[in-house]
């Protein structure tokens, strides 16, 4: 195992962690997440199944760079903006945070690796699949979209407004703004371990907040738009992972993403709603070691 280190990449710094020594696992987090949204224990069982696992805090938020110094746009705006069709303008978009990840890569000098993204994570998986294919070994999209604004709209409003709530001032009121997004969004079946969930939202806030960079990521996510007509042209072995509990981000998501990427395979599990519960980590693991078998 690695220290954290900071890496130099795609002109920031990027805060990543390093465990193992087997084939690399890159594994990216979604909207305003960090690294340590990925359970310890689903790490271990990717350690087990012989993977060297990298994760990284996306720019923005963690202790990854900040980038304070640009515009904060309105969530509600750019989604009501792509809601209708009109054109939204950000910051930056997914194919930088794409860059940002092939330049991690090259910073650890790994040539190429096994990719999965949860539901942001996943879009840039998807991204520096088809911009970055020389870095992707096997791609893994995991409870994400294909960019289309249809899934948007389908989108539950409690679990998009709890998403969208004031920012917690406090560490206790960042615990309990965890609780209150994983009981809109997680799996009905399995529900979040309270413990497991106050763990991780403990280690977020002590890393460092950053609501700004949560408006910033979510206006890339609009204005980045569909991937529709490129995902035909991927040639990774791809596996698509989804629940059909999933509240924020719809199963016919991850469904159309595995039609439109030749050869992918599709995991939908009944039981998974927009997290990654702990009696799923078995499949979820599996999946991601027989597509990387398929790569090899």
């Amino acid at each position: 195992m690695l220290p954290a280190v900071k890496v130099r990449a795609n002109g920031i710094e990027i805060e990543v962690e390093v465990d193992g020594a087997g084939e690399p696992l890159l594994l990216l987090m979604g909207i305003g997440a960090q690294l340590v949204h990925w359970p310890d224990g689903l790490i271990e069982r990717f350690l087990h199944a012989g993977f060297q696992v990298i994760r990284m805090d996306n720019r923005d938020v963690g202790l990854s760079t900040h980038l304070g110094h640009l515009p904060i746009p309105d969530p509600r705006k750019a989604l009501l903006r792509a809601a209708i069709g009109l054109p939204v303008s950000a910051p930056y978009t997914l194919s930088d945070m794409a860059a940002d990840a092939a330049g991690v890569l090259a910073a650890l000098g790994v040539q190429r690796a096994h990719v999965a993204g949860a539901s942001m994570g996943g879009m840039i998986a998807q991204t520096l699949a088809l911009e970055h294919p020389e870095r992707v070994a096997s791609l893994t999209s995991i409870m994400s979209t294909p960019g289309d604004r249809r899934y948007a709209l389908a989108t539950r409003p409690n679990a998009l407004g709890a998403l969208l709530g004031p920012a917690p001032r406090t560490r206790e009121e960042y615990v309990e703004r965890m609780f209150k997004v994983y009981r809109a969004i997680g799996s009905r079946t399995h529900r979040a371990d309270d413990a497991t969930l106050r763990t991780i939202a403990e280690r977020s806030f002590d890393r460092g907040t950053n609501p700004a960079g949560f408006a910033r990521q979510m206006a890339a996510i609009v204005a980045s738009g569909s991937r529709r007509a490129r995902l035909p042209a991927l040639q990774v072995p791809t596996l698509v992972i989804h629940g059909s509990q999933d509240p924020l981000i719809p199963v016919a998501a991850g469904r159309a993403t595995a039609r439109l990427i030749p050869g992918a395979r599709l995991l939908e599990l009944g039981d998974m709603g927009h997290d990654l519960p702990r009696p799923l980590w078995s499949a979820v693991t599996g999946s991601i070691r027989a597509i990387a078998e398929r790569a090899g």
